[in-house]
């Protein structure tokens, strides 16, 4: 069907992928999806996929409506001044909104040989690429997971779980998002795996060799394979264009998700940086926030003003290898709290949520609009509270577009 409003989505993650289907609501609204790869990365199971025990991609056949148009490729630039962007394949596409859904990846290392020497798992790609390292070395070689984030936690419980010997190095306190509580229950998990912890402030690595990881306090531990999980990076894509961007590379929106220099832009996911406070990176905002990004977009079609960002559910869900996890509640300022849930409920948990995020986007693609999107009581007021205190002595964004 041919609509008289072209809409390109850049990126196919969660956010990307729920975007792009929900916008296919009106039948006066074409949707392409530009993404390099020809499948859904699905990111929470790159884990997995490492530990041999899942291939972490989606057909986007099962998840995405029929009416959207994938074109493989890699967008090199965006002009928003002729409302086009340019393929790496060579062409340009013409838009009359854009949807930036770029998401994220692994950030740069400044650690020496750590790019030469750890590898990271942020993408399929990596991730692919230290599974076939692990299968052609013997399960007894030492193997360093840097990072103690749920990535980095993940990981090394994955491995040890396969009979690895592993150190999990965390360059502070072990995932640091957790509650006291929680850390605690990780911990205890790790150590009936056989995963050495390391951690204090004293354990940020200095030096990556072939064979060993350096840290602060100058001790050298024996690493034939180094996994590096530490931080996250996004595409320059957006700055490279022009588009403002916060210090990461995160494409500065109002509360409606919309450039700040181009109403016919709007970010969703990791990517975006709404009023320069950006949401944590993470599944559990990235469809939603895709979600709003479509109904900002449909919003400005019928002529009404777009909502503003409401979203208050926050939790973090860490496996623990195959038969144990955590969920990690937390409050409204997405600080967590003394309540989590871990074991074997953790785990089926986490299963649950992995589960989960392909059905929504199925379900977004079957009848697109049906994805619900959660308001929990104070909200709106907490993140208006947030902005205030973000920016002192001005007013907030959510204020001035309400």
């Amino acid at each position: 069907m041919t609509g008289n409003t072209h809409v390109l989505v850049i990126g196919g993650g969660y956010a990307g992928v729920m975007a792009a289907n929900r916008l296919t609501q009106r039948d006066d609204v074409t949707v392409t999806l530009i993404n390099p790869r020809p499948d859904l990365v699905h990111r929470v199971r790159l884990h997995q996929l490492v530990g041999g025990s899942d291939d972490a991609v989606v057909a986007y056949e099962d998840v995405l409506a029929e009416r959207v148009r994938l074109v493989v490729d890699t967008v090199t630039r965006i002009d928003a001044a002729e409302r086009s962007v340019t393929l790496s394949a060579g062409g340009t596409l013409g838009y009359d909104y854009l949807i930036y859904a770029v998401g994220s990846g692994s950030a740069e290392p400044s650690v020496r040989g750590a790019a030469e020497f750890a590898y990271p798992i942020a993408t399929l790609e990596a991730a692919q690429r230290l599974r076939a390292v692990l299968e052609a070395t013997p399960e007894t070689a030492p193997v360093t997971v840097v990072g103690a984030g749920p990535t980095g936690i993940e990981t090394a419980a994955e491995l040890a779980e396969q009979g690895r010997q592993v150190t999990l190095v965390c360059g502070g306190a072990l995932g640091p998002y957790l509650h006291t509580r929680g850390r605690r229950s990780v911990a205890k998990r790790l150590a009936a795996l056989g995963v050495t912890v390391v951690d204090g402030s004293d354990t940020k690595v200095t030096a990556v060799t072939g064979d060993a990881v350096r840290l602060a306090d100058g001790r050298e531990l024996p690493s034939e394979i180094t996994v590096w999980t530490v931080g996250f990076g996004v595409p320059d894509l957006a700055s490279r264009s022009g588009l403002s961007t916060d210090a990461v590379g995160r494409l500065l929106t109002d509360e409606t998700l919309t450039s700040v220099d181009d109403a016919r832009i709007v970010a969703a996911g990791d990517s975006a940086a709404p009023s320069g406070l950006p949401l944590r990176m993470s599944c559990l905002n990235a469809t939603p926030l895709g979600a709003r990004a479509a109904d900002t977009v449909l919003s400005r079609l019928a002529g009404e003003q777009p909502e503003n960002l409401h979203q208050s559910m926050y939790a973090q869900c860490i496996s623990l290898g195959r038969s144990a996890g955590i969920y990690q509640f937390a409050n409204r300022s997405d600080v967590a709290v003394r309540l989590y849930i871990d074991d074997g409920l953790g785990a089926r948990i986490k299963e649950l949520v992995c589960q989960g995020i392909p059905k929504h986007l199925a379900g977004e693609a079957h009848k697109p609009g049906s994805f619900r999107l959660h308001r929990m009581p104070g909200g709106v007021a907490k993140r208006k509270q947030m902005l205030r205190a973000h920016r002192p002595g001005t007013p907030a964004a959510a204020d001035r577009a309400a």
